[in-house]
């Protein structure tokens, strides 16, 4: 349950503090003074979308922290750990700080957070149901959607509908292989013959750069051959020979050494370069014995040369990236051979087709045991709330295709009154009918659901009287297990609460501010008065009001 709420500079809240009880606690206060707000608040810590405009004038940033006991789930435990969050200490300290610029930030226990994370989270913690919810009860997706949730379906939806697309694009892919059979035979026929002028071409990458050094080696044949035997008779062969001069100065040196041990290192060198040359020299004519003047060969090495630099021309890539394009062009044939089998494609549909009935079967075996049970519960509050004979029922309507969403159409009927046909809800309900089936499907919904804490905005308006004091007797039982709380302008659903606040705007230094007061039971009864009665409170409102305190079931 959420145990404590502080809020910091949020729209008319300068500061508050609030700690929270268990069981149906009700907010109340006169129009416009902030009972909507502090859920605005709690909205905004559970991941909800921020705007500028929540800063009170002239603050830097908002600030709002919720703390949550933690629950009892291993689901939520396994999410914790799995996001690194700590919750050693039994609760979940949920911070959100809106800077008037529009930034803003979030953490969980002190850890820093992604909005994703805070309203995943928040989705575990907390179920709130806004004022104009019933309203979207009016659109099938929401009518599903709600369906699949009180299912525990919404994975096996997701399943359903990743299925379908499976099928459609395998009977895409069947039905534009038949259609499209002549133009692809003709591409398959001009990629069969690319690749194999390709592979006829035999071409190797490593190949042709050895390839196009030994050209260049054979080009230049007779430059190298003269260049190598040039030096070498330099070294060996001319008067004098550098290798023979080279020796006789490092014996001079030598020799000069016995007088100047200084002269002996430059000997020593000289000694070493004429070793060096001479090696130099046998090397070289090493060299020149093994050129080979061979025409012929340049001449064929050219002729492939050409014939690779004409065929990467031709399809306009560089000679190094003929393999790729070999490569793409044989993945591109085997693509339109697979395309172009009828009975494999057909398979693919076949199985693809198979999965989405697996499915969808398992997606339609859950919505109608949920319906069946939503409708009979549906109908007997009803009963309860000025609508005796009327009737509520989920459709399943067949689908006989299929869709994304599954097999079946779900459709929410209602009929008002005894001896009426079911029609969809939207065509049937008046408002006030609209307001008293939409709050007792979503009570239902609520009781259904795994979140500690229920949170409901004025989901009681245009209702009133007795099927008013109903709907709080609802709200009452349902916080037997769950922490309710609901903002609300009803006397009738206030006075079943377990604990009430009084919400009022005060001027504080010429400022107006929303201000929170726990209620007594003698402050509950003067507010449930004024409730009643208006602005002049009588000592008989009084007395009414504390009648209904007194008389709650």
């Amino acid at each position: 349950m959420l145990r404590s709420l502080q809020i910091r500079d949020f729209v008319i809240v300068d500061r508050l503090d609030l700690d929270f009880s268990a069981g149906f606690g009700a907010l109340t206060g006169e129009t416009g003074a902030g009972k909507s707000i502090l859920l605005d608040a709690l909205s905004l810590a559970l991941g909800g979308r921020a705007e500028t405009g929540v800063v009170r004038g002239g603050q830097a940033r908002a600030e709002i922290c919720a703390d949550f006991d933690l629950p009892a789930s291993p689901e939520l435990a396994d999410w914790l750990a799995g996001q690194g969050i700590d919750a050693e200490e039994g609760g979940l300290l949920l911070r959100r700080v809106v800077e008037s610029g529009g930034r803003s930030r979030a953490w969980i226990n002190g850890s820093a957070a992604t909005l994703a994370q805070l309203r995943e989270l928040g989705d575990a913690l907390a179920d709130i149901h806004g004022q104009h919810a019933h309203h979207a009860l009016l659109r099938p997706d929401a009518q599903r959607q709600m369906l699949d949730q009180l299912a525990g379906a919404t994975d096996v939806a997701a399943e359903v509908a990743v299925a379908w697309r499976g099928w459609r694009a395998a009977s895409e892919a069947r039905a534009r292989a038949a259609s499209d059979a002549e133009r692809l035979g003709h591409e398959r026929d001009l990629l069969a013959w690319q690749v194999q002028e390709l592979e006829a071409l035999d071409f190797d990458a490593d190949g042709w750069q050895e390839l196009n050094q030994e050209q260049s080696r054979l080009a230049h044949a007779s430059s190298l051959l003269e260049g190598a035997q040039l030096a070498q008779v330099a070294l060996r062969e001319s008067e004098p020979a550098l290798v023979t001069e080279l020796e006789r100065l490092a014996s001079r040196l030598a020799d000069l050494s016995a007088y100047d041990e200084s002269l002996s290192p430059f000997a020593e060198l000289l000694q070493s370069a004429a070793i060096q040359a001479d090696e130099a020299a046998h090397g070289l004519q090493r060299y020149a014995e093994r050129q080979d003047l061979d025409p012929a060969r340049l001449q064929a090495i050219d002729d492939r040369i050409g014939v690779v630099t004409e065929m990467a021309r031709k399809y306009r890539v560089a000679p190094e990236g003929l393999p790729d394009l070999l490569a793409e062009q044989r993945a591109r044939l085997a693509g339109i051979d697979a395309a172009a089998d009828p009975a494999r494609l057909a398979q693919l549909e076949a199985d693809a087709r198979a999965t989405f009935d697996e499915v969808a079967s398992r997606l339609s075996a859950r919505r109608l045991e949920t319906a069946t049970r939503l409708s009979v519960e549906v109908s007997e509050a009803m009963q309860s709330l000025a609508m005796a004979g009327g009737r509520f029922e989920v459709a399943l309507l067949p689908e006989p295709d299929g869709s994304a969403h599954g097999r079946e159409r779900v459709e929410f009927l209602v009929a008002g009154s005894p001896g009426q046909p079911l029609r969809p809800l939207g065509k049937v309900a008046s408002g006030g009918e609209l307001s008293r089936i939409g709050l007792a499907i979503q009570v239902i919904a609520s009781s259904a659901g795994a979140a500690p804490t229920l949170i409901f905005d004025e989901v009681d308006v245009g209702i009133g009287g007795r099927v008013a004091e109903i709907v709080g007797q609802m709200l009452r039982r349902l916080g037997q297990s769950r922490q309710v709380l609901c903002v609300t302008h009803l006397p009738q659903v206030a006075a079943q609460a377990d604990w009430q606040w009084s919400i009022a705007k005060e001027v504080r230094d010429g400022e107006t501010l929303s201000a929170v007061h726990p209620l007594d039971d003698a402050g509950r009864v003067e507010e449930i008065a004024r409730m009643l009665g208006g602005v002049q409170i009588t000592r008989t409102t009084r007395e009414h009001a504390d009648e209904m305190l007194s008389r709650r079931d």
